[in-house]
């Protein structure tokens, strides 16, 4: 039913490059200029480019899922490009990023592209020290704090998870990290470190955490789904295991509908502009675990699948829980 809606359409494609690519530099530009006078100001407008930042990954991310042009090699060669912006080797990424789409909700196929997520039986089960260390992974500082700057500023620069599995992987993370280091270097000689520290680096950060939380919210909330490998199957887990964040217009745009995160799992050709007109011809995907944002924010306390009440819950309801 949805394979009708997987066609890019080349223009359009273009257009939504432009409208995130442009304002995207020239926020920076004018952050540059505007340094000189209100390093206030500069901070603020690099904050602000974060959501231009977020929304550039999301097209990489399209590029990836080989939704965006019709083109398979234009995809990999414009999410290369974008990797060096959002500091995210392209080829590393969209092969980890498979293994999600493909085990996603899987309890016997967790640690790739995912979240570090426990059973409560699991989580009883480890030492002293074992739950705490899980209990600091799981804290809202660590996900949305330490986390997006690990993950994009330090694990990033190797190919985390695919070291052993072949040469192009190890030249995707070195490229990138080549290109980063060429693209920082020019702007450390033409503006100096305080361009680096108030402008470049503050809008990367924040982009990293917004998207961090958008990966948590769209697969961690209450009504989830996990199973063992015997119950579990791909096209019950894209449906039942990710969320339909319902956004305000305003953030729907700079996150390129990527709240519409079940249908893009059921169908992840689908380009993200396209996404919308899933919802629009079929009503019974619109409420099909609907998060707002207000509701989004108890997510961040869920820590633990119960099995047998088989939902996410949090540190407090598992002490509740018959042993």
């Amino acid at each position: 039913m949805l394979t009708r809606y997987r066609a890019p359409d080349p223009v359009r494609s273009v257009l939504e490059l432009i409208v995130t690519l442009v304002p995207f530099f020239a926020i920076w530009a004018v952050a540059w200029w505007v340094l000189s006078y209100s390093t206030a100001l500069a901070l603020f407008l690099a904050l602000v480019n974060s959501a231009f930042a977020v929304r550039l990954f999301v097209i990489q991310h399209d590029c990836g899922h080989a939704s965006y042009f019709r083109s398979k090699q234009l995809c990999n060669w414009l999410g290369r490009a974008i990797g060096v912006i959002t500091l995210t080797p392209y080829d590393v990424w969209r092969e980890t990023h498979a293994i999600h789409h493909s085990s996603t909700g899987n309890l016997d196929r967790r640690g790739v592209g995912d979240l570090p997520t426990l059973t409560v039986d699991e989580y009883r089960a480890k030492s002293l020290v074992g739950r705490g260390l899980y209990r600091l992974v799981r804290h809202p500082l660590f996900l949305f704090g330490i986390a997006p700057f690990y993950t994009f500023f330090l694990q990033n620069r190797l190919p985390v998870g695919l070291m052993w599995s072949g040469w192009k992987y190890w030249l995707s993370a070195m490229a990138t990290n080549a290109a980063i280091a060429a693209f920082l270097s020019a702007v450390i000689w033409f503006g100096g470190w305080q361009v680096v520290l108030i402008v470049y680096l503050p809008t990367m950060f924040l982009g990293a955490s917004i998207g961090v939380w958008f990966f948590y919210v769209q697969h961690q909330f209450e009504h989830t789904s996990w199973n063992s490998e015997a119950d579990w199957a791909i096209q019950n887990a894209a449906l039942e295991g990710s969320s339909h964040y319902d956004l305000p217009p305003i953030l729907r745009w700079v996150t390129g509908n990527i709240g519409v995160h079940h249908v893009h799992h059921l169908a992840s050709r689908i380009p993200f502009y396209r996404l919308p007109e899933v919802l629009r011809d079929h009503d019974a995907l619109v409420n099909l675990n609907r998060v707002t944002l207000r509701e989004s924010l108890s997510c961040a306390r869920l820590a633990l699948w119960d099995q047998s009440g088989r939902r996410l819950v949090t540190f407090a309801e598992a002490r509740r829980l018959p042993a």
